[in-house]
């Protein structure tokens, strides 16, 4: 093979890597493995998705080397292949924010709408936490604060925060999080901490990132 032929290959490769992110149903698959390896019924239930068309998105996935599959018991469990696979969602995340104002105009504006919605960055959560006077809340479904969460977050999945209104302490902040800036659960779950009289704020990263800002993260023992 010479070196047309070499360079040739390469750009197939990439092609073919391209192609398979080119579909807004496999980049919320990303970004929902980036939480941690699960199975394609749990994928279909969360993303609301058939679990045929779920299978075909992630058949495209593993065919461009994106997601590893791991068979546990009755389970087909499927993964991100690497870190790179993030880091590359996570680079066309920011390009779109970039590139297309409206995207980014679209989330400001949701934002600006709802007054008891108030956002801090991952530096302001460590100031926060060095105080060691604020309830970290992790509102994403208990399987995936399984798989790995911030350290010392307590699991509030957001479709069960009404139940522990009478719970929390209406002395101490919140922050709560989800899986990262697109997902809406913890914005949701804020809105009605604040309005509840709570003075509570959300995280503007998720899990994936908050290592690269020094952020302790650990999982649960199974």
């Amino acid at each position: 093979m010479n070196s047309r032929e070499v360079k040739t290959a390469l750009y197939k490769e990439i092609a073919t890597v391209t192609k398979a992110l080119g579909n807004p149903h496999r980049l919320e698959i990303l970004d929902l493995l980036a939480q941690g390896p699960v199975p394609v019924e749990y994928i279909s239930e969360h993303i609301n998705l058939p679990l045929a068309n779920a299978s075909q998105h992630l058949q495209v996935l593993k065919k461009a080397n994106l997601v590893n599959v791991e068979r546990k018991g009755k389970y087909i469990f499927y993964a991100l292949s690497n870190d790179h696979v993030y880091d590359v969602w996570k680079s066309l995340r920011k390009l779109g924010f970039n590139q297309n104002q409206e995207v980014q105009k679209l989330v400001d504006e949701y934002r600006q709408q709802r007054e008891d919605l108030q956002v801090i960055c991952a530096e302001e959560l460590i100031q926060k936490l060095e105080t060691n006077d604020i309830i970290l809340v992790d509102v994403r479904p208990d399987e995936e604060y399984r798989l790995g969460h911030i350290q010392g977050a307590v699991s509030i999945p957001y479709t069960e925060i009404r139940e522990y209104l009478k719970e929390l302490p209406v002395d101490k902040e919140i922050v709560a999080y989800c899986r990262g800036p697109l997902c809406m659960m913890a914005d949701n779950v804020v809105q009605l901490l604040n309005r509840s009289g709570f003075k509570a704020y959300r995280l503007d990263v998720g899990v994936p990132e908050c290592e690269s800002f020094g952020i302790a993260l650990e999982a649960v023992a199974t």
